[in-house]
């Protein structure tokens, strides 16, 4: 049987990090499924799930905390299949950027038991604004009994009071 891990991984962005991560993954049996990584503050940063035979799990544990002579430091957690049914639904956010909104979305989420399945923000120069531009996209996930349209009340209301834009899709 195999085994489901997660990986989240950190350390100095320099050429060749990938390289060993998948190489150690490859050399233990594993398969990697899907991975988010990117370049934040000179700094190497990602997050994968890979599957690996059962019995080489501590094997590939191993060999990736070995992976901090290099400079990366990798944190593996075991990963179960969700059993309970979602729906899935997309957010988009746009709004002059400031402190909290992240915050405020998310306590709206919680409050419905809502899962963040993937998140991606971004600050941008907002085009002949002169402010910074804050951008999101969620995939949630909506538990059974939870509507979109129940949803969408609860995000526009935040969006008036803060000032941003979401659509829902």
């Amino acid at each position: 049987m195999d085994s489901l891990l997660v990986l989240t991984a950190i350390g100095a962005d320099r050429p060749g990090l990938v390289e060993a991560l998948s190489g150690a993954v490859a050399a233990h049996g594993g398969n990697w499924l899907e991975s988010r990584m990117a370049h934040l503050a000179g700094r190497f940063a990602g997050i994968l799930c890979v599957r690996v035979p059962a019995g080489r799990v501590e094997a590939l544990e191993g060999a990736l905390r070995a992976l901090e002579t290099l400079g990366l430091r990798v944190v593996c957690e075991r990963g179960t299949v969700a059993q309970e049914l979602f729906r899935t639904v997309q957010l988009d956010l746009v709004g002059a950027d400031r402190p909290g909104i992240v915050r405020e979305f998310s306590i709206a989420l919680a409050r419905r038991r809502i899962n963040v399945e993937e998140l991606t923000t971004e600050c941008t120069d907002a085009p002949m604004a002169g402010q910074p531009l804050f951008k999101a996209r969620a995939k949630l996930l909506l538990p059974a009994g939870v509507s979109e349209d129940d949803l969408r009340g609860d995000l526009e209301a935040i969006a008036h009071d803060i000032m941003v834009d979401i659509t829902m899709g």
